[in-house]
């Protein structure tokens, strides 16, 4: 019986669960590794877990090379963590999902367990199947989440989690046992669409709240929630939820400065007021913005 685990990894959780799983296991249960570059994040940790890979003998494949029958004739089981495409061949695919499925299936689920509020997230581990992420699930980890918090810091609160699971699942397969699943309730699912240049321009008829949480959920390691001013682009880095007033005929006026604080423009959102902290152009250099200054979004512009 093959034994072996192939890594089909991307992202700080991927390069977190190589490191420990060769530290733990070693690298002869590892069949190969196959990686890729991520364009939507500013560190996507691919020249780091080829260097690991690499530095330790280990097969290393970029997801555009020619590894295909390897793949088909792979017996042993593989894991998808951070993963964002298509593998072909599915049997004994495992996939890690950052959430507790059947809830945001789909795309950047933690991205929009962050912006709608929720208390809790998770991880789960489960099979594979033709539909995305419909399998039978093994196990799942939950976290608490409190904010206000940054997505790069969420990450870390998730990594643990991912190689808890990793390495149950991998002591239960080096010791030929059989993977238990359950069914996921259909009824109780939902979707998590995947993220183009677009969605990462605020929608200012969101509460200040949400916004809030949407700039942080999109922060570093993603490339920032992005609004237009004048035409430009800009980027919002960080802000804060400001104490609201009474705006007369607020509907007309959303996106308007209303107040410059300690030198930050504060914008009038649908519900509340958002003080900008960190403004930047498309070079990264930090701005100031004048009194009279309105900024357009989501299908805004």
């Amino acid at each position: 019986m093959n034994k072996k685990i192939a890594f089909y990894i991307m992202n700080s959780k991927g390069y977190f669960v190589l490191k420990k799983f060769i530290k733990e296991f070693g690298v002869k249960n590892i069949g190969y590794v196959v990686s890729g570059n991520d364009s939507n994040i500013k560190k996507d940790y691919f020249d780091e877990i080829q260097k690991l890979s690499l530095k330790h003998k280990i097969k290393f494949f970029n997801r555009f090379d020619d590894f295909l029958s390897l793949e088909n004739n792979f017996k042993g089981n593989k894991f998808a963590i951070g993963w964002r495409w298509l593998i072909k061949n599915e049997l004994n695919l495992i996939v890690f999902h950052d959430s507790l499925l059947p809830k945001y299936r789909g795309f950047a689920p933690l991205v929009n367990t962050f912006i709608n509020g929720d208390k809790m997230g998770g991880v789960t581990a489960l099979f594979a199947s033709n539909q995305y992420d419909r399998g039978g699930i093994i196990s799942q980890k939950k976290f608490e989440i409190s904010y206000p918090i940054k997505i790069e810091d969420l990450i870390k609160q998730a990594q643990p989690l991912y190689y808890d699971l990793v390495k149950d699942i991998s002591i239960k397969i080096l010791n030929g046992e059989q993977l238990e699943t359950r069914k996921q309730n259909d009824a109780e699912a939902t979707y998590s669409l995947w993220l183009d240049n677009e969605d990462y321009f605020v929608d200012w008829s969101w509460s200040a709240k949400k916004i809030k949480r949407f700039v942080d959920a999109v922060s570093y390691p993603y490339n920032n929630a992005k609004a237009y001013l004048n035409g430009d682009v800009v980027k919002f880095v960080d802000v804060e939820v400001f104490k609201d007033v009474q705006v007369e005929h607020r509907d007309r006026h959303i996106g308007k400065v209303i107040f410059i604080e300690n030198g930050s423009p504060v914008v009038v959102c649908r519900k509340g007021l958002l003080r900008l902290i960190d403004i930047r152009d498309k070079d990264d250099n930090k701005m100031m913005i004048n009194f009279r200054s309105r900024f357009k979004g989501y299908k805004n512009v």
